[in-house]
């Protein structure tokens, strides 16, 4: 039977946003101190004993959190073109931190974003 190894770090930024066309309190600016899950699969290890080192994830991370933190955004591309909605931002961090990890060895698998201590979406991509 085959390995997976599953790795996860979190980080957070804290950001405003406003939700267009929904009917509700949202459609106002409004601000959130946002955390990601950022996951990583592989299968196997290097010669220290590593799919990829915790470091090297937490730099990703905090390199698109930082993109972010203290900005409104829907002023950020591509959020000046769409709704900057929970499930918008976490494909979005899936890409940008895929750029900066995705190799032979681990693959992004997942991001959750948390908009509260409450409310978070789970983003992947599938074979279907």
């Amino acid at each position: 039977m085959a390995a997976q190894y599953t790795l996860k770090v979190l980080t957070e930024f804290a950001a405003a946003h406003q939700l267009h066309g929904y009917a509700g309190n949202c459609a106002r600016m409004h601000g959130h101190n946002w955390k990601v899950e950022v996951e990583v699969t592989g299968t196997r290890l290097d010669g220290v004993g590593m799919v990829v080192d915790f470091k090297e994830m937490k730099r990703a991370a905090r390199e698109v959190a930082g993109l972010l933190d203290h900005f409104y955004l829907n002023d950020i591309p591509p959020f000046d073109r769409i709704n900057p909605t929970a499930e918008n931002l976490a494909a979005w961090f899936y890409q940008e931190v895929g750029k900066r990890l995705n190799g032979e060895q681990a693959r992004v698998s997942a991001v959750t974003l948390w908009e509260t201590d409450r409310a978070c979406v789970t983003y992947k991509e599938t074979n279907d």
